[in-house]
């Protein structure tokens, strides 16, 4: 099978198409034939092996596992024994990033907790855009302790994790006002968002507006000036970001919240198939939808990972392995 690997840390440039074994799965795994992956942050983080404390978990000098890719949809090409909640032929998708990743392969296993049936009506290229992005906005938006009538400020609103905030925001209730550079904003203002502000124009920290909870996804901002934008007893919960923004919310955040009726923190997203299985039950229903932004075969991830790490995303970047598939058949012919 073709599957993107990678030997050593660094740019997309160490990421290569290659010809791999295909997997077996072991008990409680199943395997999957990958018809789409999703690109998100952690993706290319990984692929440069930071922050350095990463490397602890992933491989000191060089990757343990090298095939990137965590957000899957596809189909059941096999399970193994102990297998219960998935058959041959099911069509499922879930998020790998507790699991080694790998879903830049044709095939990849995954043990059955991590994936959810997806539903009829719902696209692979929906499902797979989903897993990541859709379960940490939505355990952002639990841990600030979303209420309807609230009004939410996300900062970083046009990326992925953004855009489904955006809409579960909505969703349950509350009043969005979303952060992006000005070319976001309709699409913005589409998904759902009462207003926009341009960051590079618009500063949220000085216009006197206060939010019960604000959303920091990615994008630098110091969290003094979060706090300040808080109301009397908002929130306030950072969302992936640099080592500083890290550093901040997990020792400047719990000092600034000590005797406070403010609360800031950073999350810790991890994959859970009971929010994964809510997130597939609203694209079913049209409550929520992928921004799909680009799409490319699996011989451009490295080009894909590029464009991600430019940060210029509006939503999702997909990678089609099935049409990857069939133009080899067709070089090979």
């Amino acid at each position: 099978m073709q599957a993107i690997i990678y030997r050593d840390y660094g740019t997309a440039d160490v990421l290569q198409l290659s010809e791999v074994a295909r997997p077996t799965p072991v008990d409680n795994e199943v395997l999957i034939k990958v018809c789409v992956s999703a690109l998100n942050a952690a993706d290319w983080r990984l692929m440069h092996g930071k922050p350095l404390l990463m490397r602890l978990m992933t491989g000191l000098f060089k990757p343990k596992k090298g095939t990137p890719g965590t957000d899957v949809a596809g189909i059941v090409e096999a399970v193994g024994r102990n297998v219960s909640q998935f058959k041959v032929g099911d069509a499922i998708f879930g998020d790998l990033a507790g699991c080694g990743a790998g879903g830049l392969g044709q095939y990849v296993c995954a043990p059955e907790h991590v994936l959810v049936l997806k539903p009829e009506n719902v696209d692979f290229e929906q499902a797979a855009a989903a897993p990541m992005a859709a379960v940490t906005a939505l355990q952002g938006l639990r841990q600030g302790q979303i209420a309807a009538g609230q009004n939410i400020l996300i900062y970083g609103a046009s990326g992925g994790i953004g855009t489904f905030a955006v809409q579960l925001a909505k969703h349950f209730g509350a009043t969005v006002t979303a952060v992006a550079s000005a070319s976001k904003h309709d699409l913005l203002r589409e998904l759902g968002a009462d207003s926009v502000l341009d960051y590079a124009k618009q500063d949220f920290a000085s216009n006197g507006q206060r939010y019960d909870l604000i959303l920091g996804v990615n994008g630098y901002r110091s969290i003094f000036d979060y706090k300040r934008s808080l109301a009397a007893k908002g929130r306030y919960v950072m969302i992936g970001g640099e080592m500083r923004q890290i550093f901040q919310a997990l020792i400047v955040g719990k000092l600034l919240s000590l005797g406070s009726q403010q609360q800031l923190s950073n999350l810790f997203a991890k994959p859970n198939q009971t929010d994964l299985a809510k997130v597939g039950s609203l694209l079913a229903n049209g409550d929520i939808k992928a921004v799909i932004d680009r799409r490319y075969p699996l011989a451009e991830a490295p080009a894909a990972m590029r464009y991600l790490e430019a940060g210029h995303a509006k939503g999702k970047i997909l990678i089609n392995l099935q049409a990857s598939t069939e133009q080899s058949l067709e070089q090979t012919v």
